[in-house]
């Protein structure tokens, strides 16, 4: 298809009177790229006395020939695209969930913009196909370009400056220090890199389309050459996208993320406690824990920390753990076999440490390189007085990240094999022997830990509690539990059953609103905030407007986000990069209030040892 107005190759006879509206005497602004070309040669070739044009300046390229070219590259391009992809870079400017660095906005607009061009160049098509279109006289078209170029004058500038300002109202919201405004000059630079990328990614499987349509309709009607040709193009991309970036990507990135597990963080030391996996009691070495899993054993609150923040007598805290360098390496594909060897080697440090004689159990399913919260977990440790135990283990190497791109099913495996086998384990002990079963995960994890169970009555029946945190919008039971509830209840704060058992919460008073039932046992917590791009991040941004942006905003998002069909889509993608990069209580950064949140999960109603804790955590005392 054309992406600009045909143009005719012939002229009217002149009269020899001259004539503003004689495409002889007036020459058009956009030529075709065949016109352009001849009168390039002509201008390059021949000078008014048929003499070989020279460059006096000593070989730099003539104004006019230069004029030629530009506007011959330009006439490549439709006119009503470039009309779109104006308003689509408007848009693309306007607020999302986080502030983004200016590099990132480029990102996003640079793509909005090529959506934009692609749906304006796609509704010429349609027309064209149809019979609506006419041919417009080339004063008509050198009017249309001028307009366009006027609008462009006026809108790249004005957004921009308003792009900025948008900018700055949504990091005073998440409480970040304002960002410099020139910083957003580089967005229309790289923005313009990206959309031609975007543009010529296309032009390019438009004409292996093409390429494929010439061969096949040797052989089939046009219809179906259309349709088959058009197929090939959409597996071949799947295909490329899938061997490229997820699985080729996914490999490279695993065997570097596999060298970069075997390091240590700074600061982090061998455990003494003979209650941690690791410490020379362990059946887990040191070495096999992987660098997440080291830190979490070596991290959180001791006996000591605990008594003097407390005021009580305390236990020295239990933390197993299962690194995936203890089980033999089968490859890149983890499967069913491998997270069921390193929850089998979790329940046997259970059992060592003494961890089902403990007043609570926590099940930990941890993010794709084996990350737990240390305030979450900490804040556990705290309430019980070290009179607890949290197990979790490491499933793979990769980052969350790639982990979400490459390989969903190995968190959701490793979620319902730890969890089982240490449920199965708890279940043989005497019901009033053994301790409470308390379950909770973030991000990656919380996915992952939900996956153990058909549902929420699943999870009542079988748990004493649970805590899960930045819950991604793609986990199935969240968003089972989330569409079930009460009428009148907002998306990004649901009421289940008046809270009888499950309630959500962006902050800790939320769990104790006005309207909320009674609040039986256990009680299950999904903690997420707002302007959280991991919650609220999902395909369905491309082409349908969310209920959390047909709602009232939450008290962290601009007032004026909006959704817009592709960019709204784009905008919460690139928010999730720096999601952790706020301060807690926004986006993708979860802190100390996980204290405020386990005070009510285990129905202890201690405010005071709470915020005593609260504070201890800020501090860093959580060790």
């Amino acid at each position: 298809m054309n992406e600009f107005p045909e143009q005719s190759s012939t002229r009217p006879p002149s009269d020899g009177k001259p004539s503003g509206d004689d495409p002889a005497d007036v020459k058009p602004p956009v030529e075709s790229s065949t016109d352009a070309e001849a009168a390039d040669r002509d201008h390059a070739g021949k000078h008014s006395d048929d003499t070989p044009v020279e460059d006096k300046a000593g070989g730099e390229e003539p104004e006019k020939e230069r004029f030629h070219r530009i506007r011959g590259w330009l006439s490549r391009f439709e006119p009503v695209g470039l009309v779109f992809g104006l308003f689509f870079y408007a848009f693309s400017m306007s607020p999302s969930l986080l502030p983004r660095q200016w590099n990132l906005q480029a990102v996003a607009t640079g793509i909005s913009v090529a959506t934009g061009y692609g749906i304006g160049v796609l509704f010429v098509w349609i027309f064209r196909k149809c019979g609506l279109t006419r041919e417009w006289s080339d004063t008509w078209k050198r009017i249309g370009w001028y307009l366009i170029a006027l609008a462009a004058l006026i809108v790249l500038p004005l957004f921009l400056f308003l792009g900025s300002w948008w900018q700055d109202i949504t990091r005073e919201l998440v409480g970040v220090e304002p960002g410099s405004n020139w910083d957003y000059l580089g967005v229309f630079v790289v923005g313009l890199v990206v959309f031609l990328l975007c543009l010529y990614l296309g032009r390019g499987l438009r004409a292996l389309g093409h390429l494929l349509y010439k061969l096949i309709s040797r052989f089939l009607p046009p219809p179906v050459s259309i349709g088959i040709s058009a197929l090939v193009v959409v597996v071949l991309l799947a295909l490329t996208v899938d061997g490229l970036v997820t699985t080729g990507v996914a490999k490279v990135a695993n065997g570097t993320a596999k060298v970069d597990d075997e390091g240590t963080a700074e600061g982090v030391v061998q455990p003494t406690e003979t209650e941690r996996s690791g410490s020379a009691a362990s059946l887990e070495s040191w070495d096999s824990l992987g660098r997440e899993g080291r830190t979490f054993v070596d991290g959180g609150p001791r006996r000591q920390q605990i008594a003097e923040v407390t005021g009580k007598p305390a236990q020295e805290p239990i933390r197993v753990y299962a690194g995936r360098a203890s089980v033999d390496d089968s490859g890149f594909e983890e499967g069913q076999a491998t997270v069921d060897a390193l929850a089998e080697g979790v329940v046997a440090e259970l059992d060592r440490t003494g961890a089902f004689s403990r007043d609570y159990l926590a099940v930990v399913t941890t993010t794709g390189r084996g990350w737990v919260n240390q305030d979450v977990a900490s804040s556990l440790e705290y309430l019980a007085g070290g009179n607890s135990a949290i197990a979790a283990m490491q499933y793979s190497f990769l980052p969350s990240p790639l982990a979400f791109i490459a390989d969903r099913e190995t968190p959701r495996l490793a979620g319902r094999a730890l969890f089982e086998a240490v449920y199965k384990r708890w279940s043989s002990f005497p019901e009033n022997d053994r301790p409470k079963l308390l379950v909770f995960g973030e991000s990656l994890g919380s996915y992952g830990a939900q996956d153990a169970f058909s549902g929420a009555q699943d999870m009542i029946a079988r748990t004493d509690g649970a805590l899960f945190v930045g819950t991604p919008n793609f986990t199935e039971q969240w968003r089972q539990i989330t569409d079930s509830r009460d009428p009148g209840s907002p998306e990004i704060l649901p009421v289940i059953y008046d809270g009888e058992n499950v309630r959500f919460a962006s902050s800790p008073e939320d769990l104790t609103a006005e309207g909320l039932g009674e609040w039986e046992e256990p009680r299950i917590v999904y903690w997420q905030h707002p302007s959280d791009p991991i919650v609220w991040w999902s395909p369905d941004l491309l082409l349908h407007k969310p209920d959390w942006l047909d709602e009232p905003r939450g008290e962290d998002v601009d007032k004026g986000m909006t959704w817009i069909p592709f960019v709204t889509f784009w905008q919460v993608t690139l928010d999730q990069v720096f999601s952790t990069n706020v301060p807690n209580g926004h986006g993708h950064s979860y802190g100390p209030e996980a204290v405020y949140m386990w005070n009510q999960i285990l129905d202890l109603n201690d405010q005071a040892l709470s915020d005593r804790i609260y504070v201890a955590l800020e501090e860093g005392g959580e060790g």
